[in-house]
């Protein structure tokens, strides 16, 4: 049994103030130091976690055997190497169902040459979901954490894709990394989102074929409009409506539409959703007192809009959000090494990124009327 770690690990010297050092192992590529500790979790880690950066190792307190242990594992280990392929087949594949989908807003055959011109609508949509997820990815770069590249989430819906994710690796090394790397996205993506909105609403409008209107088999579906994008419309002075029942808003605004309800959703302030990580940075861990009450207003939501205002259709929603922000709030969130609070700057943009998630809700965002 050895105290000496191997070449390129810290020496247990460099932190024996908080853990007492007795014995080092090497366990496929990661290195364990067995040792007493000498303050609490929270202050060795910060203790401990600069000196392992920056000999290129992600560092955690656990416990083996009723033993205290530093589990030190190579950053490197984690690296995605070669071509993305997953990363690149998924975003193919969501760029074929939206496509396919968006013929239908475009009233054009899907398997025709026609579907080309369902092109804008893809295009709105992978494109705010990507700049929301490549703001995600930026910030975990500028803050040297691991993190992967887009997921995209090709699904037969009305919008052809549910999102986009990607997976970070590695702890958050403070507060600041931990606001950043969450408010990046939602911030990035209603950038995307407002300016997506406005091409669309100074495109055209799509005529609706007389047979469509015409047929007693077709669905109507009515869409609501967050304030954001009532906003938007007001300000460049054009309609999202029309009186004239042939004639509906330009697709390329639902990838605006989408852009916007898709950041409320990731805003909801529980785990490890976007809110939830703007949350734990901005209050530290009184985010676990909030957490609990969120799945319980989605579902007081949905019995509302069940029982008393005659919007069953989109109860349902809430219902399965509902169920997944209880999951994720028993996931639990990110605890970041260094708790330090938040600057001011930062408090700032996160209450104004919370109010601009409020400017996206919708109580009734998808209903059939007909």
């Amino acid at each position: 049994m050895s105290a000496q770690p191997p070449d390129g690990a810290p020496h247990p010297d460099s932190f024996a103030s908080v853990f007492d050092v007795y014995e080092v192992r090497r366990d496929d590529g990661r290195v364990l130091y067995f040792g007493d500790p000498r303050a609490d979790r929270q202050t060795i880690e910060e203790a401990v976690w600069p000196a392992f950066r920056e000999q290129g190792y992600e560092v955690r307190l656990a416990r083996r055997t009723g033993e205290a242990v530093l589990v030190a594992e190579p950053r490197d280990a984690n690296e995605d190497r070669g071509v993305p392929w997953t990363n690149v087949a998924l975003f193919v594949a969501t760029l074929a169902s939206t496509l396919f989908v968006g013929a239908n807003w475009y009233y054009v055959d899907p398997f025709s040459p026609e579907v080309v011109r369902a092109l804008p609508f893809t295009l709105s949509v992978v494109g705010v979901l990507a700049v929301h997820e490549l703001g995600h990815y930026a910030m975990s770069r500028y803050h040297d954490v691991d993190a992967s590249l887009p997921y995209f989430i090709p699904f037969p819906s009305l919008f052809g894709t549910m999102g986009a994710v990607i997976r970070m690796r590695g702890r958050i090394p403070d507060r600041r990394a931990l606001f950043d790397i969450g408010a990046a996205g939602p911030l990035a993506g209603l950038v995307a989102a407002v300016a997506v909105s406005a091409v669309g609403l100074w495109l055209p409008p799509v005529t609706v074929p007389a047979e469509f209107l015409a047929s007693s088999a077709a669905v109507e579906v009515q869409f609501a409009y967050p304030p954001l994008l009532e906003a938007v419309a007001a300000v460049i002075g054009e309609p999202l409506s029309y009186s004239d029942p042939a004639k509906s808003v330009n697709p390329v605004v639902m990838g605006g539409w989408i852009g916007m309800f898709v950041t409320f959703l990731n805003l909801i302030p529980v785990g490890q959703l976007d809110g939830g990580h703007v949350l734990r940075s901005l209050v530290g861990e009184h985010a676990d007192r909030v957490a609990p009450l969120v799945p319980t207003a989605l579902f007081a939501l949905a019995g509302y809009q069940w029982f008393v205002a005659d919007a069953g259709d989109t109860a349902g929603i809430w219902i399965v959000w509902g169920v997944i922000a209880t999951l994720v709030t028993f996931a639990g969130g990110v605890d970041p090494v260094d708790d330090a609070s938040l600057d001011r700057r930062r408090v700032a943009v996160g209450v104004l990124t919370f109010v601009l998630g409020a400017l996206c809700f919708m109580p009734v965002p998808i209903q059939i009327v007909g």
